[in-house]
């Protein structure tokens, strides 16, 4: 399927309802508004597709962008490639795009750590995403554990001055540490405590923040500290 093709399917399959949900999580227009879930059989049929993906992201239709996070090959993500991805980000996009395909490419690391620390908020969750993103998908032998150990200080050191929604994603990234890194999980927990409950403008919705320590011990009541997943998109 071309480019134009795919966008037209996604045109076919989008739903207004499902688009206003969407843009109240702060999704961008263009937008078909198509449920995740929906995406999935066309995922399936286009598979892995490295040109394909910068295509439909150079759409900048919302759906679009968000398949081609679903079929990207991270590996071959440049630098170039994802400085251009996160300018024509939206929050949503920057969190559960960008960062996920950021965290399988080589760039990624030194991008993210270049990102948390720009005054751009998109970058910013964009980089914290990444962060996240990596500890989730990594053997922790290829992780700089006392990077991670150094910005869970960082987070627990600005988070209260930071965007709402920079802040949300610094919260995701104390949670996913604590969660997926086995030997930082009592740091992550404890940074949690100190940092305490996060209030959040989550818009319209009916969102929640997780106050991190309850939800890493949640994780481990279900015994899946350090359990890695395949893929950081979902």
């Amino acid at each position: 399927m071309t480019a134009t093709e795919i966008l037209a399917s996604l045109k076919k399959m989008g739903n207004e309802g499902t688009a206003r949900v969407l843009r109240n999580h702060g999704a961008h227009d263009p937008c078909f508004g198509v449920k995740i879930g929906d995406m999935k059989p066309l995922q399936k049929q286009l598979k892995r597709n490295y040109a394909l993906s910068l295509e439909l992201y150079d759409s900048e239709i919302y759906d679009a962008m968000y398949l081609a996070g679903l079929i990207a090959e991270p590996e071959r993500m440049t630098k170039k490639d994802l400085t251009g991805w996160v300018r024509k980000a939206s929050k949503p996009i920057a969190g559960y795009v960008v960062g996920p395909t950021a965290a399988g490419s080589p760039a990624g690391w030194d991008l993210a750590l270049v990102w948390i620390k720009s005054k751009k908020e998109i970058e910013c969750i964009a980089g914290w995403a990444t962060l996240s993103a990596r500890a989730s998908i990594r053997p922790d032998s290829e992780l700089d554990l006392d990077e991670y150990q150094r910005l869970l200080h960082v987070v627990e050191r600005t988070i209260h001055s930071a965007k709402d929604s920079v802040r949300y994603q610094m919260n995701a990234f104390v949670i996913t540490v604590g969660s997926y890194i086995s030997s930082l999980t009592d740091s992550a927990t404890d940074a949690g405590r100190r940092i305490g409950v996060l209030h959040v403008d989550m818009g319209n919705t009916a969102c929640d923040v997780p106050f991190s320590p309850d939800y890493i011990q949640k994780v481990k009541d279900r015994v899946r500290i350090g359990k890695k997943r395949k893929s950081a998109m979902c």
